[in-house]
């Protein structure tokens, strides 16, 4: 099994809660030689106001959601989806088939240019999205809440209250645990972050 892994490119998935530090991890698989795929940032693309998703978003949620510079706003429209789960559904609804269409693009794109690599999917809704199938592996990061409410005010300037919500909207970090072949534990050092991604890359390469 692990020479047909190998010859087509081992895909891992990397999930876990909001702000537990996915990012992070992705990139330090990445300086290990993995190839990353961040569906935040596909996300991002699409909804620039010559993207494929930003006429949808704007007429499903009013352009109210647009900042000074006419760009959709993350934060304004975060307000409103994450205060509201139909809401929430909605925008998962208009954005999950362009974000999974583009992100099968870029992992064929990888296999081609880059047959034995390890290919890394940073994807927080990989659960939610049911795109464990396209995942070899599946690593869930893992964070108290209390350092996730840290990290977002320190990073984003989120207020707690909006991070409980964000963390509420996603599926328990227990069930992303328990599906998951490894788990990090993002509570300590980077250095001891770094450490358990060194030891599941010397088991996924064999």
């Amino acid at each position: 099994m692990r020479n047909k892994l190998r010859k087509k490119g081992l895909v891992l998935g990397i999930t876990g809660s909001y702000c537990c530090g996915k990012t992070t991890v992705a990139g330090m698989f990445a300086r290990l030689g993995a190839s990353c795929i961040n569906v935040d940032a596909i996300y991002r693309r699409l909804i620039k106001p010559r993207g494929l998703l930003y006429e949808r978003i704007v007429s499903a949620f009013g352009r109210d959601v647009l900042g000074n510079n006419k760009q959709i706003d993350r934060k304004k429209l975060a307000k409103i989806v994450f205060g509201e789960n139909e809401a929430l559904k909605r925008l998962c609804r208009i954005t999950h088939p362009a974000i999974i269409k583009r992100m099968n693009a870029e992992l064929s794109r990888l296999k081609r240019v880059k047959r034995c690599a390890v290919i890394i999917i940073d994807a927080p809704l990989l659960i939610e999205a049911g795109l464990l199938d396209l995942v070899d592996k599946s690593i869930a990061v893992k964070a108290g809440e209390r350092n996730q409410i840290a990290r977002c005010k320190r990073q984003r300037g989120a207020s707690g209250a909006e991070v409980i919500k964000r963390i509420r909207s996603q599926a328990p970090q227990a069930e992303k645990i328990k599906l998951a072949d490894y788990v990090i534990n993002n509570n300590g050092t980077l250095k001891q972050t770094r450490e358990q991604v060194k030891d599941i890359w010397r088991k996924v390469r064999g």
